[in-house]
């Protein structure tokens, strides 16, 4: 009892200063629309790591945040998704959905293995460019036995190229001559943030950004899938970093569902899903604070070229399959 009491005290000054940059960066990020607060948190880790001393006081605290707390970030995800709206999209636009999610993961596996790239580091990477970017590569770290270099990688690369497509995007959907609607779901579809979603989607008009971030949930929604199958397939190499074998399904993806089945039966008001949004984005921000904390530029030096060639790539593709998608399937 007292152990776990002195244990449960060790976490509080580090678990205090992740959820203080969280609520920072959630200011912030009200304060200048489209800027994410999951991103300024990743930020502000990356600088404190790389510019000053972190105490070991907080160690502990903050290896617990960027576990804990972006389980329970991720539960509260489910909250924003609703089956209904997702469903309204209709069977074309799902069908790309489901084929940008599927052709990029498969795409960048198999483009990082001809480049030599282990399997964690790709993984992490494939989860982060074709689902929902930081929280994907964050939630597929453990499952995926990344060491913390590789998901700080993945984290980078995620910040560098979905920035880049925030004024890309937009540009290029123009320059085809895609209409609003059609370059809203272009947008959802290939953006690696939600944030950098809606600011992408933000920059084209009211239409696009309601039809961008509605087919970004719905990659959103891909993440239980995509996380079991890697479970299953790292079990069955017996890649395990304990003896004990871990669940088909990690908990936190099933809290998820759950979490998504609540709001879909539509029992909560708004005034709750407005709250648990809130709560939500400030753990996810903490977890990414605590990850980004795990950003040591010198040491992504060394990693070299080949995850930034592969993340380009990634890119391209989820891009490609997207807009491919898009001009067949265009949105009603």
């Amino acid at each position: 009892m007292v152990g776990s009491v002195r244990e449960t005290t060790h976490l509080i000054p580090g678990v205090a200063v992740c959820l203080l940059v969280a609520g920072v960066s959630w200011l912030v990020s009200g304060a200048i629309p489209g800027l994410s607060a999951l991103l300024i948190a990743i930020l502000l880790g990356a600088l404190w790591r790389n510019l000053l001393p972190l105490p070991e006081t907080l160690n502990s605290g903050v290896d617990f945040s960027s576990v804990k707390l972006l389980r329970t970030g991720i539960i509260l995800l489910g909250f924003q998704l609703s089956l209904s709206t997702i469903l309204d999209l209709g069977p074309g636009v799902l069908l790309v959905v489901i084929l940008a999610v599927a052709v990029t993961f498969g795409a960048t596996l198999w483009m990082g293995q001809l480049m030599g790239i282990g399997l964690a580091q790709r993984l992490v990477i494939a989860s982060g460019f074709s689902i929902c970017g930081a929280a994907a590569v964050a939630a597929t770290e453990d499952t995926a036995k990344a060491s913390k270099e590789e998901t700080a990688t993945a984290l980078a690369l995620v910040v560098f190229f979905g920035t880049i497509m925030i004024p890309l995007a937009p540009f290029l959907g123009r320059l085809i001559g895609l209409s609003d609607e059609s370059l809203g779901m272009w947008i959802g579809g290939s953006t690696h943030e939600v944030a950098q979603v809606v600011a992408a989607g933000g920059a084209v008009g009211g239409g696009a950004l309601v039809v961008a971030v509605t087919v970004k949930l719905a990659r959103v929604l891909m993440l239980a899938p995509v996380i079991a199958g890697i479970t299953v397939y790292m079990n069955r190499r017996g890649e395990q970093r304990t003896g004990k074998r871990p669940p088909l399904v990690p908990l936190f993806v099933v809290g998820f569902v759950i979490a998504m089945l609540v709001r879909s039966a539509g029992v909560l008001p708004e005034g709750v899903l407005e709250v648990l949004q809130v709560v939500q984005t400030l753990l996810l921000a903490a977890a990414m604070f605590a990850l980004g904390l795990g950003v040591h530029f010198k040491s992504l030096l060394k990693v070299g070229g080949r995850p930034v060639i592969l993340g380009l790539l990634s890119t391209l593709v989820i891009m490609a399959v997207s807009l491919g998608g898009t001009l067949v399937f265009p949105p009603a």
